[in-house]
């Protein structure tokens, strides 16, 4: 009888053990997402895009492109990529109805790649209802409407994969593996309730297809460059007049800022920008704006654009080992001016230098003068160590750790004891730019 007993107790934990798998099973179904209400909802108010240019006779067009876009307001405005409508000299709408209208654009912006486009329909327009990108959470369901290779009304599915991903551009974007080809450009990312949360803008390929990997632009900061291009036709932003490249962890801890590389290295200062007349070096690190920590050299832009023109800014620089905070007049960009890229190129560069060899000479009152440099010694030779570091011929030595550079003598004092087997950080200036070589010394 007791194997019996525990015969019929297994088959009872089995059956429980069907069963509640049964329900996990039944209830994994059930969460799966039914997007025919979403596409229902909001397909109406999305649109495709065609672009013309002329020909050189002016007198034929020739279609240059296809996008798509989103209803922004019932009385015809649309909004959508820049860089879906830039260089054309036609662009056609073409409604969810397949009524078809010719569009004037109302403004682009490149920075952002956000332009709005406006139509005289005979009736009211849907427009979408606008959600709130940090509402959304990563794993979160969130469908694509677009035209992708000209295919009107496409729905697409997927998940938010990362939140407020730095490219390297102006705008941090949603990153999500919807799928997003050519064509989808400028068309909505909407959540699980119906609402847009960003603009379909990017896919990150090898092939120039969808490779799991699509970037959408939050839809505040979309509308927050919409607006002022609806009623003004441009948008007005801050700067304070400087280039600007990463700061690697290997050049934080070097000179002394910390383990974890953070900040805006300023690599350039415009002459007789806001910046420049605040007491802005080359050479400074920005850390924070009014406040608020710079992560990474691709906020700052972000940070000082969101500023209004004319008013004060509070920014904190770390300078050769030191502190400062100075006060800066934020000024306007110029309507035409461009995000200047950030180049890998310009990033300091680290190299192990067994027998480090550099001849520096003084500078000339006249080279001085022409450099607006009051000290430092200009690179007459080196050795291939150091060539490999990245220090040059013709390169201006500001700084060898946080000390200043005044001339040939306290330069060649300074290498002489350096700290073997540690990296060291040179400031050099080389023709309009400044930046870090990490040079490391070793006995001979």
């Amino acid at each position: 009888m007791g194997w019996q007993k525990h015969f019929f107790r297994l088959a009872a934990l089995l059956i429980f053990a069907m069963l509640v798998g049964g329900v996990s099973q039944a209830q994994s179904f059930r969460v799966l997402p039914d997007f025919t209400s979403l596409v229902e909802q909001v397909g109406p108010s999305v649109v495709n895009i065609q672009t013309y240019t002329r020909s050189r006779s002016g007198n034929t067009l020739k279609s240059d492109g296809v996008g798509s876009g989103f209803i922004i307001s019932a009385d015809g405005y649309i909004m959508t990529n820049a860089h879906v409508v830039r260089g054309s000299d036609e662009v056609m709408v073409t409604l969810h109805d397949l009524h078809e209208y010719r569009a004037k654009v109302i403004g682009s912006d490149k920075r952002s790649d956000v332009a709005v486009v406006k139509i005289e329909a005979r009736d009211d327009l849907q427009a979408v209802r606008i959600g709130d990108p940090s509402d959304l959470k990563v794993g979160e369901w969130v469908l694509a409407i677009g035209s992708p290779f000209g295919f009107e009304n496409t729905v697409t599915a997927g998940i938010v994969s990362a939140k407020q991903r730095d490219t390297g551009e102006y705008i941090n974007f949603i990153q999500s593996d919807v799928a997003i080809n050519p064509g989808n450009s400028g068309g909505p990312l909407i959540n699980m309730r119906g609402e847009v949360v960003g603009i379909n803008s990017q896919i990150y390929s090898r092939s120039g297809g969808f490779m799991g990997i699509s970037f959408s632009i939050p839809i505040d900061e979309a509308m927050s460059v919409a607006m002022p291009l609806r009623d003004k036709g441009m948008v007005e932003r801050g700067r304070i007049g400087v280039d600007t490249t990463p700061v690697t962890s290997n050049v934080a801890r070097a000179i002394g800022l910390g383990e974890k590389g953070y900040g805006a290295f300023v690599s350039n200062l415009f002459p007789n920008s806001q910046a420049d007349l605040a007491g802005v070096q080359a050479g400074d690190i920005i850390t924070q704006v009014n406040g608020q920590t710079v992560n990474r050299a691709s906020d700052l832009p972000r940070m000082v654009g969101h500023l209004a023109p004319g008013s004060q800014a509070e920014i904190q620089v770390y300078r050769r080992g030191e502190w400062k905070t100075l006060s800066v007049t934020i000024e306007s960009v110029p309507f035409s001016s461009t995000t200047r890229s950030v180049q890998s190129a310009a990033e300091p560069t680290s190299e192990g230098a067994p027998r480090l060899r550099i001849s520096v000479a003084n500078l000339s009152a006249e080279r001085k003068q022409e450099l607006q440099l009051d000290q430092g010694v200009s690179v007459r030779s080196m050795n291939a160590v150091a060539a490999r570091a990245g220090i040059r011929r013709g390169d201006v030595v500001l700084a060898v750790g946080n000390t200043q550079i005044r001339n040939s003598q306290q330069f060649d004092r300074i290498m002489r004891g350096l700290n073997t087997h540690a990296d060291t950080p040179i400031l050099v200036r080389r023709a309009d730019e400044v930046l870090y070589v990490l040079v490391q010394a070793q006995p001979e």
